[in-house]
């Protein structure tokens, strides 16, 4: 079982930066492909970005240049550094940990709010 606890949240100007953390506990985060999604209100949760075991990562077009996914495997922690954030960013962030074998196994934090003023 793997517990996932984001933090980094808050409230911010339009063209600020933030950085999120996801802390996991229970399990090796190496074994697992980790990823950022976000929901804002009255939208489907979305795919922000995404990080391989073996360190590869994509982003959804409307953070590409802006955001950027890493992990600290050392230190079982996921970050999420948003820099150029903009009032349409605004939503709460969820961590997402799958694990690719027999089966898939996926964890989901309880996610950070994040609101950009403008």
């Amino acid at each position: 079982q793997v517990q996932l606890v984001e933090s980094g949240g808050g409230l911010v100007q339009a063209g600020g930066s933030l950085r999120l953390s996801c802390a996991a506990s229970g399990s090796n985060l190496s074994f697992y492909r980790m990823g950022w999604y976000r929901q804002a209100p009255g939208k489907q949760r979305e795919l922000v970005a995404g990080i391989t075991t073996y360190g590869s990562t994509n982003y959804a077009d409307s953070v590409k240049g802006r955001f950027t996914i890493s992990r600290d495997n050392a230190k079982n922690t996921v970050y999420l550094q948003m820099n150029s954030l903009k009032p349409e960013d605004t939503a709460v962030y969820y961590c997402n940990a799958r694990k690719y074998d027999t089966s898939v196994t996926t964890y989901w934090g309880q996610g950070t709010q994040v609101t950009v003023s403008s």
